[in-house]
């Protein structure tokens, strides 16, 4: 497996702005492959890192690359959404930690599980479940059931969709013919409405849509809400709480919540404006392209 999957965006940025100490204890929320977390265990001596991930089969390969740092007890592994993670660390007997960490983003590893339903590159089921094993709704129950209003307003609110009523009503109009149950199905669709001139080279025409499918099936909003209301909580002073986000609205969440958190004293924001990827790792990551890292310590 190539070692780009080892690196999260805005990796070394994020590390610095942890200020890991080598006795404390910090918290991957997200651990996809293990970018983060294996960096700051690096740097522990006595101190430990909690990761958590929703996706077990992620922490599952996570635990057997990282098997050693594991063994000496830096890493500890939950199978959990990281909008739980006061009940995952409570289990723990641990009341605060040093600093959090969350990539908000959908890792390449899952990007290319074809059987996720991810990915509009091949056909697969629509899925798009983080965790596989719970009974939470598909990309196929959202687009089979919801009202055509319903899957305009999702579309335009987490997908920043301009032809969202357009897809909408194609949707709509194409499960009359029967369920919709895969990727391709979809995208089909989807460019079968969209202007070609709309239509740029970089981006294709269904990466709204699956953004906006994905992120309602996990509800990454109401997550990143809890976290972010569990973070202030769980952080001792000095804590830094980093957060790297790839959407409009979850960023503008961020920021919003760490300007009223500031304006009650509660914490200095350590980035005035986002950090954005380099040149250089635009270059070799394009998917990095929309990603904004904000830094806040607990006062």
């Amino acid at each position: 497996m190539s070692d780009l999957k080892h690196i999260p965006v805005l990796r070394d940025e994020s590390i610095q702005g942890l200020a890991i100490r080598e006795n404390g204890v910090y918290l991957d929320a997200t651990v996809g492959f293990g970018g983060y977390i294996e960096v700051i265990a690096d740097q522990l001596s006595s101190g430990k890192v909690i990761g958590i991930d929703a996706d077990q089969h992620a922490l599952s390969l996570v635990e057997a690359r990282l098997s050693s740092q594991l063994s000496e007890g830096k890493i500890i592994l939950k199978h959990s959404n990281f909008r739980l993670i006061e009940q995952v660390l409570a289990e723990l007997r641990i009341n605060t930690i040093d600093g959090i960490v969350a990539d908000l983003g959908l890792s390449s590893m899952e990007l290319d599980d074809m059987s996720r339903g991810f990915s509009f590159k091949d056909n697969a089921p629509l899925d798009m479940r983080f965790d596989i094993s719970s009974d939470g709704i598909t990309a196929a129950d959202i687009v089979n059931s919801y009202s055509q209003e319903d899957l305009a307003n999702l579309f335009r609110d987490l997908g920043d969709e301009p032809f969202s009523g357009r897809i909408a009503r194609v949707i709509v109009e194409g499960r009359k013919k029967g369920n919709i149950t895969t990727t391709t199905e979809i995208v089909n669709l989807i460019s079968s409405i969209v202007p070609s001139k709309f239509v740029k080279k970089s981006i294709h025409p269904a990466t709204r849509v699956f953004q906006a499918l994905r992120m309602e099936v996990n509800d990454e909003i109401g997550a990143l809400n809890s976290l972010l209301a569990s973070s202030l909580n769980l952080l001792n002073s000095s804590g830094r709480l980093v957060i790297v986000s790839f959407h409009s609205g979850e960023d503008r969440i961020v920021k919003n919540t760490f300007r009223e958190w500031k304006a009650q004293g509660f914490v200095n924001i350590l980035t005035k404006k986002p950090i954005t990827p380099s040149e250089i790792e635009l270059g070799a990551n394009p998917r990095s392209r929309s990603a904004k890292l904000r830094i806040i310590e607990k006062i």
